[in-house]
């Protein structure tokens, strides 16, 4: 399989045998390099992604005047704190990367310098209010275009607040909380659900008065520069989630990854195999001072209908795509609800995995924020889309390995936003495939 090319052909396989390694945690990796531009001192990173969304925010940081060496296995980030950031010459590109966009625009808000956020067309359609406006009631100085990017930020100093968000978001939890960092008095964030917490454990990690209590986070105005970070980054378990589904879909298939990152907010996928009958095994190992890291190993055993509330659909929110494909050999009705942040990521994702689905014969019922699939059913040869989307992307390559005959998929290179090498990986465990 190649991976430079517009339209992926993924042929159906007889096999399929993984025991592989993927990319570094997206999450964290956003994280740690914008926490680590926010500290004193100097930041090593290992195990970092090497796909365009974490080299965005890399080059954002850059352009900010972070001094930055991403050449090597090592990446090392000199930061000086957020009063040493400088406004870019012209604007800071965030490209097809929501994360980058709002997590910076939650510590741009706090600090001197001003700066225009700008992104590729799919970013330019992404809702951003539910950032703007709670920052907007800390005090920050915020542009935006019907909701929408471009977002210029003019940096002001900030008040504490009290936020209760409507909606569960990992990344607007965030920026509030890098904003409350800079800000006069605290700042709380109540979530409907809870999100994944790789920005508390980083932010106490690093110094930062972070604490927990009756299902909000506060962080108090940091009283000390941040310390900086010495971490390696675990495999991306979102990644993971690709060949861990594909083991499912058969008995005897299996997918087996190691040094992947075991943060419970990050593990409902693998409860959710679980109960649709896979046979999960999961492996701690190493130091787990800041994020749990293990071995997993995932086999197909037969698989039944679930249905997913709207507190695990916010646990499991990147892997709901590929959890899709699962449900289409499951026996019964999948159910899929509370799930409408879907509909505002880089596409609609349950509008274009409803469509991608049907057009390989899958029974799909589409709601306002759910989904229902219905299952087992025999996959049939096609052509898909992937929408500009990486996540339905390989979820339809999955997909394609239990179909009659070859899939296309469409605009399949947008993979490599977050795992540039996953379809000669996937053509690896597929031993009976292409």
């Amino acid at each position: 399989m190649g991976a430079h090319v517009t339209v992926e052909v993924v042929s159906p396989a007889t096999r399929f045998r993984a025991q592989t390694r993927v990319p570094g945690d997206k999450s964290i990796a956003h994280r740690a390099l914008i926490l680590g531009a926010l500290a004193v001192g100097d930041t090593e990173l290992g195990g970092m992604p090497d796909g365009e969304d974490v080299r965005a925010t890399a080059e954002c940081l850059r352009k900010l005047g972070c001094e930055l060496d991403a050449s090597g296995p090592i990446w090392r980030l000199r930061g000086s704190g957020l009063q040493a950031w400088r406004s870019p010459d012209g604007a800071l590109d965030c490209k097809n990367s929501g994360t980058t966009m709002r997590i910076l625009t939650g510590a741009l808000a706090g600090g001197r310098v001003s700066g225009t956020l700008i992104g590729d067309a799919s970013l330019r359609r992404r809702p951003m209010e539910r950032v703007v406006e709670p920052l907007r009631r800390m005090g920050a100085r915020i542009t935006a275009t019907d909701g929408k990017p471009p977002l210029t930020i003019e940096g002001t100093p900030l008040s504490g607040f009290n936020h209760d968000l409507p909606r569960a978001s990992a990344q607007v939890k965030t920026a509030l909380l890098l904003a409350g960092l800079h800000a006069s008095g605290p700042t709380t964030v109540r979530e409907p659900y809870p999100t994944r917490d790789h920005t508390e454990r980083l932010l106490t990690a690093m110094g930062a008065r972070v604490t927990r209590a009756d299902g909000a986070i506060r962080i108090d105005p940091a009283g000390e520069p941040l310390r900086p970070l010495h971490l390696s980054v675990p495999g991306d378990l979102s990644s993971a989630a690709f060949f861990f589904a594909a083991a499912a879909l058969r008995p005897g298939w299996t997918a087996t990854v190691s040094g992947l990152g075991l943060n419970p907010s990050r593990t409902a996928v693998l409860d959710i195999l679980r109960e649709m009958g896979a046979e999960v095994e999961v492996r701690l190992e190493g130091d787990a001072s800041i994020e749990p890291r293990g071995r997993v190993t995932v086999q197909g055993n037969g698989l039944r209908a679930v249905t997913l509330d709207p507190a695990q659909v916010a646990k499991a929110i990147d892997e709901i795509p590929v959890l899709l494909v699962v449900a289409s050999q499951a026996e019964g009705v999948t159910r899929v609800a509370g799930a409408s942040e879907l509909r505002l990521k880089e596409s609609d994702r349950l509008a274009t995995m409803s469509e991608g689905l049907r057009r390989l014969g899958v029974p799909v019922e589409e709601t306002g924020d759910g989904i229902a699939v219905t299952g087992p059913t025999a996959l049939q040869q096609g052509r898909v889309g992937s929408a500009g989307d990486h996540r339905v992307a390989m979820a339809l390559a999955v997909a394609a390995l239990v179909a009659d005959g070859p899939v296309s998929i469409d605009d399949a290179t947008v993979a490599s936003i977050s795992y540039p090498a996953f379809y000669q990986d996937l053509g690896a465990a597929a031993l009976g495939g292409s």
